[in-house]
């Protein structure tokens, strides 16, 4: 707030005299105040309070009313949510209470801590003493107010509407308000608390529904459908049906009229990109651009290939040149040579050669079997390096026949490693042929090769599929009508032949006495009912590699490739699910049956789980619970004088629904009359305006003397006279 407009509405404050009351329409809702004798309330806001926190330095502030969009970029609001001082219609939270008073005065131009003017504040109808108690202990401690006046809203509204002739001196009020509905009857002008009612049941709730309603039909927008948003929908759309029944079969129907009814909410929508196909000149250059690069590194891994041959070659050539040197130096300074060289013996010198040598061979695609120059001398070597191999056991010591066996084992052991690395060689060789093969293939004949892939793939799933479905736990009483497998059908062979071999030993050792272990052959029999015998468990599943390496290149060649998920059987010709894009009509919001259906629960409270009567008859409740004696007498003068205020009195239809509902709960021929108020939103404040401004308002308020005096047994049978308005 700028400094020009507070020092403006101090001013306003300060011409008041203190004589002049303060007006409060403390509703669930909206609070209004301002000055007795005006027909506009002077502050009007939402009667919550918020506590966000501030983004960037983490302070909690206090916001009271609704919070203003812009400053929502400077405060987190997800933690705090808004905090109403009612429960239900009844105030409560007189800490949050606290706030909005503060708030309230401030707008209103106080200045001080202190409160001179009297205050006309309103509340429910037969509101708790406690609740009563509470609030002016507030008013008097807090802020020093010197008198405090409690009325009803509802009938401050009936009593403004009664003096300009819109309702009689005998009647009816209903009131729906935020969280509950009320009817009161009046008599002679005066409010019979006696034949009063309520039901839990009000506009709150109405809009809540409706965005339940809207959130379970649209779940992709349902953080669009906010309580605002809602309230809004509820204010500009939302009628009450003359027949509910009807109404519903006439939508149902699908008719003309329904379809005239219909209202729809377009929410910002824009398209998705189209995808265009790209022509058979972008798929050729592109094909052209791809080979092209592939020629490139291709002529790349080559150049690379022949650099590192090279290497080798002059690597190879260095270390032959360095062996031939070895020989003609003599043998006492063999040492020195090699370790000025960087080797430790003759023997590591020979080995780098030959792996240097292998290397050089992979390098050139040769067979690793194939002799290559510089090989002819393996045999000596290993001689060399095995001296005690060909010699016989009967010639040696025991020791070097220590040295032999070890000997033995050392080369058994790289022959082993020699023979698995030309082996894996091999394989890397033959891979990378078929490969070779394989794109000449793709190149030759593309749509061809892409078919085949395809086939493939579906033959190879099928197959693993199969072993998988065996593995499965089926039914194994020949009962089996989901078509599962039994037990002896999941087995592989080794495994059954291991069940045969365990039941003919259990068969055989009960015939007599146990000797299974005495020969020979008995162990034999334990090894292959061993577990750790189970070859078929042990070797790779040759399949899933076979079904890998295919969806691997299905994917490198095939964009629209996608991958079967575990679980999931597709048929031949099937299309795997995709996510469906939301297109214009899911932006539509289509409002067609929730515009009544809604509204119904103040007739209807069941419709929402609560259990009680619904508007049209709270009247006739409200007749029933009035003395008998009274009753006869003035009956058909309260039906003939129904005034309609709140919120939910503005919802179109509601007058003639409210009129044909008591008309059926009323004898034939009962004069019934329903008006709806002024302005059913502010007539309550107003009432109150005009009542505070008569000259004995001060006669109906109370001081903080007289409610130190008389007590709370006072202060529950308070009750002002409305006939002074």
């Amino acid at each position: 707030m700028s400094f020009v407009s507070r020092i403006r509405r101090q001013t306003d404050y300060n011409t008041y005299p203190p004589s002049i009351p303060i007006v409060i329409d403390n509703g669930a809702s909206y609070f209004r105040i301002g000055w007795a004798g005006e027909t506009e309330p002077r502050v009007v806001f939402r009667n919550i309070v918020q506590r966000p926190r501030h983004k960037a330095t983490g302070e909690t502030v206090t916001v009271v009313g609704d919070l203003d969009p812009g400053l929502m970029k400077y405060f987190d609001c997800t933690r705090s949510g808004p905090r109403s001082p009612f429960d239900s219609n009844v105030v409560y939270q007189f800490e949050i209470m606290e706030y909005i008073l503060d708030f309230a005065f401030d707008r209103l131009g106080a200045n001080g801590s202190r409160i001179d003017h009297p205050i006309l504040i309103t509340e429910c109808a037969c509101n708790p003493v406690q609740s009563r108690s509470k609030m002016a202990e507030l008013l008097f401690e807090t802020y020093g107010v010197p008198a405090v006046a409690f009325g009803v809203d509802a009938a401050f509204s009936y009593k403004y509407n009664q003096l300009h002739g819109i309702c009689k001196e005998d009647g009816i009020v209903l009131c729906p308000g935020f969280t509950t509905t009320h009817a009161i009857p009046f008599v002679d002008g005066e409010p019979v608390y006696k034949g009063s009612c309520r039901t839990n049941i009000g506009g709150y709730h109405v809009t809540d529904y409706l965005k339940q309603l809207l959130s379970l039909k649209y779940p992709f927008h349902s953080s669009r459908f906010t309580w605002e948003k809602a309230e809004d929908l509820k204010l500009e759309h939302c009628y009450i049906a003359p027949d509910y029944a009807s109404e519903v079969r006439l939508f149902q129907e699908g008719t003309k009229e329904a379809e005239e009814k219909t209202r729809y909410w377009q929410l910002p929508w824009i398209p998705p990109p189209t995808e265009v196909p790209p022509s058979e000149e972008e798929i050729a250059r592109k094909a052209a651009i791809r080979e092209k690069q592939g020629q490139r590194l291709r002529e790349m891994a080559e150049a690379k290939k022949l650099s590192k041959i090279n290497e080798m070659e002059s690597e190879l050539s260095s270390l032959r040149f360095l062996v031939k040197q070895l020989d003609q130096v003599d043998e006492d300074d063999i040492p020195t040579f090699l370790s000025d060289t960087g080797y430790a013996s003759r023997q590591e010198l020979e080995s780098t050669i030959l792996k240097v040598t292998q290397s050089l061979r992979k390098a050139r695609g040769e067979p690793m079997n194939e002799p290559s120059e510089g090989e002819e001398n393996t045999d000596s070597l290993n001689n060399e390096k095995y001296p005690l191999m060909n010699i016989p056991d009967d010639m040696l010591t025991p020791e070097q026949l220590k040295d032999k066996k070890r000997q033995m084992f050392l080369k058994s052991t790289t022959e082993g490693r020699l023979r698995a690395r030309q082996k894996r060689n091999e394989e890397e060789l033959e891979k990378e042929r078929r490969n070779q093969l394989e794109e000449e293939r793709r190149r030759e004949n593309p749509e061809f090769y892409l078919e085949e892939m395809r086939a493939q793939y579906k033959e190879v799933l099928e197959r693993v599929e199969q072993k998988k479905r065996l593995k499965t736990n089926g039914s194994s009483n020949g009962n089996n009508k989901s078509g599962g497998v039994g037990r002896g059908e999941r087995l592989s062979a080794a495994q059954r032949e291991r069940m045969r071999l365990l039941t003919t030993a259990a068969f055989d050792r009960g015939k007599g006495e146990d000797t299974f272990g005495a020969k020979d052959e008995d162990w034999q029999l334990y090894k292959l009912m061993s577990k750790d015998n189970d070859d078929d468990d042990e070797q790779p599943d040759s399949d899933e590699a076979e079904l890998a390496r295919l969806t691997s290149r299905l994917q490198e060649i095939d964009p629209t490739f996608v991958q079967k998920v575990e679980g999931e059987s597709l048929t031949s010709g099937e299309v795997p699910p995709r996510v469906r894009q939301l297109t214009e009509e899911d932006y539509k919001i289509v409002i067609g049956i929730e515009r009544f259906r809604c509204p119904e629960i103040l007739f209807h409270p069941n419709l929402v789980g609560i259990e009680q009567v619904g508007l049209d008859e709270m009247a006739g409740a409200s007749i029933r619970r009035l003395p008998h004696e009274e009753t006869e007498l003035i009956e058909e003068r309260l039906t003939s004088s129904i005034l309609m205020t709140g919120g939910c009195s503005l919802l179109p239809g509601m007058k003639e629904r409210l009129e044909c509902g008591i008309r059926m709960i009323r004898p034939c021929g009962s004069p019934i009359v329903v008006v709806r108020a002024m302005d059913p939103v502010l007539d309550a404040w107003r009432g109150a305006s005009a009542f505070a401004a008569k000259l004995n308002f001060l006669s109906n308020a109370f001081t903080k003397m007289d409610y130190e005096e008389k007590g709370e047994d006072w202060l529950r049978k308070y009750q002002i006279r409305y006939n002074n308005l």
